[in-house]
């Protein structure tokens, strides 16, 4: 039997399927790619499209690090009903009349949850409490608290304002909106929050992701592009996007393979996770400074 030979190791970005989790997208290429060793950055619910950073080989070593990048959404907020997920996929709970919600009063609840924010995690995210998923929790009828979270809401627009009108005849008002926002932020959070605040619920209807950190949908490629033709970002190339970056001498290289702590400098003391090359330019490590020494979170040379 011929077997693919191993990828390189390297970076996959996926344009996800709307109706497949981000585990069934990491099944899928790890037949495509021919390898166990495939992980992914940051999961996007079933219904959401878009930008799904994959990991293959060593690059799963860096899977960790992306994953607490910045990201970046297109996605549709209807207002005037709830649901029990805070999205489409979920059974309504709520209808109320939207028509007359104000573009002010849009824009100053918009506002109130823009910059640093404490968020609270929709009862069916994959968020822990006391080691079981919340979404076990509720789905076996668990009465129960998800306590709030920081994050930052960096950007929170709204492109446009569109008046319809719900299946069950409910006056809504749909929102077309983008968002930048930090890892951990819950999109249908802010949706949820949106419509209670104005007093009408709301939800999100759609959902797509259009930036990873430096990875962005014009670089993404769909699976069946990507059964056609396995497209990897070689590793070196990803940290290079991803990271600072830090050239060391043939000597320093090898000293830092070896376990040996190097100097850093004082360019990187608060830089976080940083990507050290050699001379040859291969990317042998993540580090960060710890100290004023170069603490390894990742070797890969």
């Amino acid at each position: 039997m011929n077997r693919k030979p191993t990828p390189p190791d390297g970076l996959v970005i996926v344009d996800k399927p709307s109706g497949f989790t981000s585990h069934d997208v990491v099944a899928k290429m790890r037949g495509i790619a021919g390898t166990r060793r495939v992980g992914h950055a940051g999961t996007l619910d079933p219904m959401a499209t878009g930008v799904l950073v994959l990991g293959i080989e060593k690059a799963t070593k860096l899977l960790g690090h992306l994953a607490l990048t910045e990201k970046e959404y297109l996605g549709t907020i209807r207002l005037g009903q709830t649901t029990l997920t805070d999205d489409a996929e979920g059974e309504l709970t709520g209808s109320t009349d939207a028509s007359k919600v104000a573009r002010d009063a849009i824009d100053a609840g918009i506002a109130e949850l823009s910059g640093d924010i404490m968020q609270v995690p929709s009862k069916v995210s994959a968020i822990k409490i006391n080691g079981v998923r919340s979404y076990k929790r509720a789905r076996d009828g668990e009465d129960f608290e998800i306590p709030a979270r920081p994050v930052t809401v960096s950007s929170f627009s709204v492109y446009d304002v569109r008046d319809a009108v719900a299946e069950d005849g409910t006056p809504v008002l749909d929102l077309v909106v983008s968002v930048v926002c930090s890892s951990g932020t819950y999109i249908r959070a802010l949706a949820r929050d949106l419509g209670a605040g104005l007093g009408v619920g709301g939800h999100l209807t759609a959902l797509r992701r259009t930036r990873v950190g430096p990875y962005k949908l014009d670089s993404a490629k769909t699976l069946d592009q990507l059964q056609q033709e396995l497209s990897v970002m070689p590793i070196a190339d990803a940290a290079a996007a991803a990271f600072p970056r830090w050239n060391v001498d043939a000597k320093r290289a090898r000293l830092l393979l070896n376990g040996v702590r190097l100097e850093m400098p004082d360019e990187y003391a608060d830089a976080g996770a940083v990507a050290v090359f050699d001379p040859e330019g291969r990317f042998l490590a993540l580090v960060e400074e710890q100290k004023g020494k170069a603490k390894s979170l990742a070797v890969l040379g």
